[in-house]
């Protein structure tokens, strides 16, 4: 009790005089950014964090941290309320999450004093854990926003920052995974609406898929299956210890250790008729730390250090055939683009199992990756490392049961 008083209290210092609750006119379009934080955000991830105090109005910044989406709320929400205030924020707590012990989050999600607090702020921060606690603890059961849910969205609409770390970055589209099966139990059996999908609160618009953990844990393979079910032409995939930083102009900007996967359907078909999952003309775009992508435009502009270092042709590139024998692996199709990008042919094969242990005959899937006039790559020199844009990438089913039967 004596912790849920002094964060109440702290609560009551957040609220600014004069503050006030919205009133009926017409919600205007957000000025605000996001930071979208694919999982495992390091404390001396300078970048990211840096970034997040900054758009929040620099330093002595207020932001309200939500641990909505952690299993132990208050020890996590200490933790970010630290790293923040080390880089120079000013944050809070709010004591809101379904964990939360000796607390009403049905309750607190309608307190007027709460909400007066997130509205005071300059940003909001949602910590990770489980992504469906999160819309438990701030959408009601009607599916309309609570009271602080609203003032989450006042603190964007007039120009703060909403960032969000792993699950809080799931929460970021307005469909999300809820509850998923493993990426190739996706892959066999899809996604359905309120099982391995469900809203979320939509921060990015309608129009951009997002997932985290991306590029470690293989997932592009299960976004788009989500994407296909749900009418998506676009998603966006962090990797961990990464941010993309979307600005009011819906330009995206990669900031941190790695980059992240931009998927593009908009010109993908799949073949009904065909038994298991499918997709052709998919088509993806690896953007690394620096670089810039419009969403409104679609255009890309590579980090300083890639300028001018657009790859062309060269006679010295080898001619291997390019595979990857597990392409759901950690950095696996990154690492097959670069390989594919850096290689003379035009198509490189990856495969996906279950594992060893399933037995014959097992349904695995191929996926193709061909470069086109379309694909293009850049490279820093120190650092080493890519961007890579436009690869078409078709993803169809394979008995390999059946291949190995008849070897």
């Amino acid at each position: 009790m004596a912790i849920r008083f002094l964060l109440q209290a702290a609560l009551m210092l957040a609220v600014p005089l004069g503050a006030a609750a919205s009133d009926s006119a017409p919600p205007a379009a957000p000025r605000g950014s996001l930071v979208i934080i694919g999982g495992n955000l390091r404390p001396d991830n300078d970048a990211v964090w840096q970034r997040i105090v900054q758009l929040a109005g620099g330093p002595g910044a207020r932001i309200a941290v939500f641990a909505s989406a952690a299993a132990d709320p208050a020890p996590v929400a200490a933790a970010i309320v630290g790293y923040l205030n080390r880089y120079g924020a000013d944050a809070f707590q709010v004591p809101l999450a379904v964990k939360l012990a000796d607390s009403d989050y049905r309750k607190a999600a309608e307190d007027p004093l709460l909400a007066d607090a997130v509205r005071g702020a300059g940003g909001v921060f949602f910590s990770g854990g489980d992504q469906a606690r999160i819309t438990q603890a701030l959408v009601r059961e009607d599916g309309s926003r609570s009271a602080v849910l609203d003032a989450v969205w006042e603190v964007y609409r007039r120009g703060g920052v909403v960032a969000g770390n792993s699950a809080g970055a799931a929460v970021m589209s307005s469909t999300m995974f809820y509850a998923p099966k493993t990426v190739f139990a996706t892959l066999r059996g899809g996604v359905t609406d309120g099982q391995e999908i469900a809203p979320g609160l939509g921060f990015i618009g309608d129009d951009v898929f997002v997932d985290q953990h991306f590029l470690v844990r293989g997932r592009f393979a299960r976004m788009i299956p989500a994407m296909l079910k749900k009418g998506y032409k676009y998603g966006l995939g962090i990797d961990e210890n990464t941010a993309m930083v979307v600005d009011a102009q819906r330009r995206v900007e990669i900031v941190g250790h790695k980059g992240a996967l931009l998927v593009d359907l908009s010109r993908a078909t799949t073949d009904a008729a065909r038994a298991g999952f499918n997709v052709s003309n998919a088509v993806i775009s690896y953007l690394d730390s620096g670089d810039l992508y419009d969403l409104a435009t679609h255009t890309f502009t590579p980090s300083a250090a890639k300028a001018g270092g657009r790859l062309g042709p060269r006679k010295d590139l080898v001619a291997d055939p390019v595979f990857s024998p597990d392409i759901l692996g950690r950095n696996a199709l990154v690492e097959l683009m670069e390989n594919l990008m850096n290689n003379r042919r035009s198509e490189a094969i990856g495969i996906a199992t279950s594992g060893r242990s399933a037995t014959l005959p097992e349904l695995g899937f191929q996926f193709t990756l061909t470069k086109t006039r379309d694909s293009v790559g850049y490279a820093s020199a120190a650092p080493h490392s890519y961007s890579i844009l436009r690869m078409r990438l078709d993803i169809r089913p394979l008995d390999i049961g059946q291949s190995l039967s008849t070897q």
